[in-house]
């Protein structure tokens, strides 16, 4: 079997890089495939340096860096046919020499680690761009950065000048996340805090897993009246909180917990499933055959749903086997970790800032005495149940927000309310990190201070790429005390690492008891 090296996310072998085979499933070639296909966009980048891009090259480029996430693209196929096309794109604007890409990964310890954060920044952004990019929605400046970051992978930088370009690329991850906000918000309306069932009704239906909201308004609107029920699996969850998704009366609710747990609640599913984007897991056979991937997502042997030229994407064959399935033949019952059929869902920035006079109040009269972010990827690796703990540990006079799907530890959790608020709040998917941060910048403002002055404290879990660029937009903003686990990512040197702790007073988690009564002190 051919060697490989991946350590992007925080499952990797022994805590330091897949050599043999992916964690994820993802196999040697495919793994040397993608990084065949960054070399390939660093040379696009390159020969595009100087010259007016077009919105098919700034797609292509950021779709490509899409595929690279986690749990994506397992086809080395589908990953090459991503190579060719950004080859033969690169001669419309000239021949600039590929960067190496066995280069990626070897070098001095702290420039690779730097590069490498940035990679898969980038690649978490990427994401992102894509889906505001469904909707109509881009900026010239962040597609002008995907080529501006590529290009400087390729190069030679001191420490400093990486951690500038890393500072600068989370600011610029801020705007992009924005952009996606916009584009959610104008297109669906502003979430509403709004109660989803975990039971599925009787009769065919299909689980819509991943992000992509476009995707699954698309095919809300192919079954509408069909008898076919839809239900939100992992991520997406928040739809149900945006007023043109939850006005279908087939949305029914969420099926399931987070990606991790697919291959035992999908086992023998009566139903059809769809992949929007990233947390495919290699199925197993006894469901393989009710999956359809769609966009970037691939895997060998699997039903794919073609993107939209003009219009609308074909749902009929996903439609088709959902009717043959049947699903349950009775009304069935499903309950989240901690025993509870009820998820609450909906409070974004519109909703926080919606009722500021109201927190505002609490936090004035003592009623409200911390705040806690607690969110970001969940993931398999053991250690992950701290979160769990950490909340249920919080005091009656906090607030948690949370969002991601790490939020599935502890979001079926009853904690009661403050003020008429429920104590855990869900502000949406991982991008809605954009409602949190907007939630914060108000309250400092409300409170005439600075955002680490205020009694909030960002407890994160990560697993995948758009986990980091999460992180470094809030580095950039200079948030600091951020708690993160369960791990500390493999790519960060000891050197990298170091300097993080030090500028930023990032943390690495402990234990809920320790870290509550030092946050807390």
């Amino acid at each position: 079997m051919s060697k490989m090296f991946c350590f992007q996310c925080e499952q990797t072998a022994k805590g330091t890089g897949c050599t043999e085979m992916g964690v994820c499933g993802k196999t040697p070639e495919v793994s040397n495939k993608q990084d065949e296909l960054v070399a390939a966009l660093i040379g696009l980048a390159r020969s595009a340096k100087g010259i007016e891009t077009s919105k098919i090259t700034d797609k292509l480029v950021m779709d490509t860096l899409f595929v690279q996430v986690t749990n994506v693209d397992f086809d080395e196929k589908d990953v090459d046919k991503w190579v060719q096309k950004v080859k033969a794109e690169k001669l419309k604007y000239g021949n600039a020499e590929d960067f190496k890409w066995e280069e990626l990964w070897t070098g001095n310890e702290d420039i690779v680690s730097l590069r490498s954060t940035l990679l898969l920044g980038m690649r978490g952004m990427a994401a992102y761009a894509h889906h505001a990019y469904a909707l109509g929605k881009q900026d010239p400046e962040v597609n002008a950065w995907f080529y501006k970051g590529l290009v400087a992978l390729g190069e030679e930088h001191s420490v400093e000048e990486w951690l500038d370009l890393l500072m600068e690329f989370g600011q610029m991850n801020l705007k992009c996340m924005a952009i996606l906000d916009e584009a959610n918000t104008s297109t669906y309306g502003h979430p509403e805090p709004t109660e989803v069932t975990t039971n599925v009704e009787k009769g065919p239906f299909i689980v819509v897993t991943g992000h992509d909201l476009l995707d699954l308004k698309e095919l809300l609107e192919q079954t509408e009246g069909k008898g076919v029920n839809i239900y939100t699996h992992g991520e997406m969850l928040p739809a149900h909180a945006y007023p043109e998704l939850k006005k279908y009366s087939h949305l029914k609710g969420n099926y399931g917990t987070a990606w991790q747990n697919q291959k035992k609640e999908f086992e023998n599913l009566p139903g059809a499933i769809l992949f929007t984007t990233n947390c495919l897991m290699p199925p197993k056979d006894s469901y393989a055959d009710n999956i359809f991937t769609t966009s970037v997502v691939a895997y060998p042997g699997l039903k794919h749903v073609e993107d939209r030229a003009d219009g609308q994407k074909d749902f009929s064959a996903l439609i088709a086997k959902a009717i043959e399935l049947g699903g349950f033949k009775e009304d069935t019952k499903f309950t989240g970790i901690n025993g509870g059929d009820k998820l609450m869902t909906g409070f974004a920035r519109n909703t926080v800032l919606g009722a500021a006079d109201t927190v505002v109040g609490a936090v004035k009269n003592g009623a409200i005495k911390h705040f806690f972010l607690v969110g970001g990827c969940d993931g398999a690796k053991p250690g992950r149940n701290y979160y769990t703990d950490f909340v249920k540990q919080t005091p009656d006079d906090s607030i948690v927000l949370t969002l991601a799907c790490g939020k599935f530890r502890f979001n079926d959790i009853d904690a009661g309310e403050i003020g008429g608020l429920p104590r855990i709040m869900d502000m949406g998917q991982c991008n809605d990190a954009y409602s949190a941060i907007q939630v914060a910048v108000a309250l400092a403002e409300a409170f005439e201070c600075g955002v680490n002055d205020l009694p909030l404290t960002l407890v994160l879990s990560w697993y995948e790429q758009k986990a980091v660029c999460i992180l470094l937009t809030l580095l950039a903003l200079g948030i600091k005390n951020i708690y993160i686990g369960p791990s500390i990512p493999a790519f960060f040197s000891s050197t990298v690492l170091n300097v993080l702790v030090e500028k930023f007073g990032l943390t690495p988690i402990s234990t809920p008891g320790e870290d509550l009564k030092k946050i807390l002190a």
